[in-house]
């Protein structure tokens, strides 16, 4: 854990102390080493002392396997002569060590310099000697300090901390981001607002009885900008400000996440008034009680640790908590109450004029040219997310630089927006000439069925070019914001959804697996006007089952169905109704208008491509105006013209319906 999470104050207070057998052990050890240093040197047998006479007797006889004469500053020629000598004794031959300690003379210098087992070697300072032996206990006391004092010294907040928290301390210095930085959630943004205006003036807010909620739950789909808002808190706040993942508190020890959560909030204590910020709080908040197995016992100790904490008898005011999560679905309901979570942020997805906001403050980091009217990059990205539209600017960028380009086009841009929607093209798949004619015939069926009905969506774009997991593509661009769906509407996208199947077997006589997604897609749309919206007269306004988008395991497997057998068996009769119905309305158009259908399927087979346009002309007029080879201006998404002003959007946005997102291709 960084200093930096630590609050005001001494930071060394809460260090653990060495207790005195461990300092007693570190002395010993010290003391031990220069006695084996010492040990090790001396060991092996003394060497012999020998006089002047004998060592040139030796050296005449050729009986000095080595030697050594240390040369000394005595102008007297006082040497230290050392070596070891051949020794026989009763037949076998034995290396003596020896020393001389003499008086040489030149001539006795030169006889043992000559036998050619000598050498001479300068006397070393007294000094650079002591030097010498304290080098290796210096080394052994240097590394007793690394591997043992110094693990101690850490043991606070090394491998022994398993329950210290793992919160980090925000500053202004180290976070830049503010609410400028944050668009396209006005609400949200103004609610959140409240608490840096409550840490800087609180008599504003308690001189009429009023209190400042003690936890902010932010809840929206991911990439909205839920962790952005948290920081731009924490950079328009002058209060600490703590930041923690929900999965920073469950490890693999038991009992580690409920001293966290106490120690977080012992730190928070200490640095009142503060935020604390939970990001993904789910990890850590999930029902109790629930799952394929049981409950989590560690996790729900932790919850149960930070239930008391925020709401418990020694609760202390100042401590503002901040969680965010994408499932609230699955929290506890202890949590969510009033006086821990009292107040829920809802961060939707931008609308039109929100993503337009989030463009602009994107856009800062790019390049872009002058003609870029980034109102209509907003109108074509219905049911984009903050994230997303970051990302779609960060793809204009990559491919106007691969494209060798100084600034980012709407050519650009409206290629970056269908690669991250459906997906990049994928030019480079081998396909059969019978797959593109089946594919252009696929989606032909789709495009003139779009064309022909009057609640669709504006057709965009269709193009028998695999991007992402589908061979082919029709895409359809709403007019606005969808907020709701109307009967009508749903029965018409169901028919566009079930014609590629119809058209494709007008070329083929077969049917092929293309039409899964289709199949999948009308399904979900069926099911959901039956059984979530009331949209049959035969069952009537009644909901069956509930509209969720995920399954919590455990508490949504192991419950039954909450309708009986019969109504059941009601409900599949009325989705295959539904689709049926759709099937033969659609079956009827195209075979009243399959030779445009043909000359849509031959037009893709030839270009590749075409736009909405170039559909509806084929469809109105029976031809189509070819188009330039390399069209020099991009024309704005079909739905979205420049010129038009922008729609009035009403919040908040309905609960999302499996299937029943943001407009989605159909693929071959």
């Amino acid at each position: 854990m960084s200093d930096d999470s630590f609050p005001s104050g001494d930071k060394r207070q809460n260090e653990p102390r060495m207790p005195a057998r461990t300092w007693m052990l570190i002395i010993l050890l010290s003391a031990l080493v220069p006695v084996l240093l010492l040990a090790t040197r001396n060991r092996g047998p003394n060497p012999e002392e020998l006089g002047h006479a004998q060592l040139m007797s030796l050296a005449r006889g050729n009986r000095i396997e080595s030697g050594r004469i240390n040369y000394s500053s005595d102008s007297q020629f006082l040497r230290e002569v050392t070596g070891r000598y051949i020794k026989v004794d009763d037949g076998k031959t034995n290396l003596v060590p020896f020393i001389v300690r003499t008086r040489l003379t030149e001539d006795s210098e030169d006889l043992l310099l000559n036998t050619g087992v000598f050498k001479g070697t300068a006397s070393t300072n007294v000094w650079i000697s002591v030097l010498i032996q304290l080098v290796p206990i210096l080394v052994i006391g240097f590394l007793i300090y690394f591997f043992f004092i110094r693990q101690i010294r850490n043991a606070g907040r090394g491998a022994l901390s398993f329950g210290k928290s793992k919160a980090r301390l925000l500053t202004k210095e180290r976070n830049k981001t503010t609410f400028k930085d944050v668009a396209g959630v006005d609400e949200a943004k103004e609610e959140v607002a409240e608490l840096v205006e409550f840490l800087k003036d609180p008599k504003k807010f308690q001189k009429l009885g009023g209190r400042i909620p003690k936890g902010i739950l932010m809840v929206g789909p991911p990439g909205t900008g839920k962790t952005l808002l948290a920081k731009a808190i924490a950079g328009e706040a002058d209060a600490s400000f703590f930041s923690i993942s929900g999965s920073d508190f469950v490890e693999m020890f038991v009992g580690v996440g409920a001293s966290r959560v106490r120690d977080m909030f012992e730190q928070a204590r200490k640095a009142t008034p503060c935020l604390i910020f939970i990001d993904e709080i789910d990890a850590v908040g999930r029902s109790r009680g629930h799952g394929l197995g049981g409950g989590n016992d560690e996790r729900e100790q932790t919850l149960n640790a930070l239930l008391v904490e925020m709401d418990g008898f020694d609760t202390t005011e100042g401590i503002i908590i901040i969680a965010a999560t994408n499932r609230p679905d699955v929290l506890d309901p202890a949590l969510l109450r009033p006086g821990r979570f009292d107040r829920q942020v809802t961060v939707n997805l931008p609308d039109v004029r929100g993503r337009e906001a989030i463009l602009r403050v994107h856009a800062k980091n790019v390049k872009l040219d002058s003609s870029v009217d980034l109102s209509v990059t907003a109108r074509g990205t219905p049911g984009f997310s903050g994230a997303e539209l970051a990302n779609l600017l960060n793809e204009a960028a990559l491919l106007a630089a691969r494209g060798g380009k100084k600034s980012i086009g709407m050519h650009e841009l409206e290629e970056a927006r269908d690669k991250v929607r459906w997906g990049r093209e994928r030019r480079s798949l081998a396909m059969s000439e019978d797959e593109k004619r089946n594919t252009a015939w696929h989606e032909a069926g789709h495009a003139v069925v779009n064309v022909l009905l009057k609640h669709t969506h504006p057709l965009h774009k269709v193009t028998i070019i695999p991007r992402g997991g589908a061979l082919g593509l029709t895409m359809m661009l709403p007019r606005a914001d969808i907020l709701s769906q109307s009967r009508k509407a749903m029965l018409d996208d169901l028919c566009v959804a079930v014609a590629g199947r119809i058209a494709e077997e007008y070329v083929s006589n077969d049917i092929s697996s293309g039409a899964a997604g289709d199949i999948q897609a009308a399904t979900q749309t069926a099911k959901a006007m039956v059984m979530y919206y009331g949209m049959s007269e035969k069952l009537g306004m009644v909901l069956y089952g509930e509209a969720r988008e995920y399954v919590f395991l455990g508490r949504d497997m192991m419950r039954g169905k909450e309708y009986s057998e019969k109504t059941a068996q009601e409900i599949d009769a009325e989705v295959k109704r539904v689709i049926d119905e759709g099937y033969t309305r659609a079956k009827d158009l195209l075979d009243t208008h399959r030779d445009k259908v043909e000359l849509v399927a031959k037009a893709l087979l030839e270009y590749e491509t075409l736009d909405g346009a170039q559909v509806e002309e084929i469809v109105r007029t029976g031809a189509l105006t070819p188009p330039p080879v390399n069209p020099s201006k991009v024309d704005p998404p079909s739905g979205a013209p420049a010129g038009t002003p922008l729609p009035e959007v009403i919040k908040p946005l309905p609960p999302k319906i499996p299937g029943l997102g943001a407009p989605q291709p159909s693929p071959a």
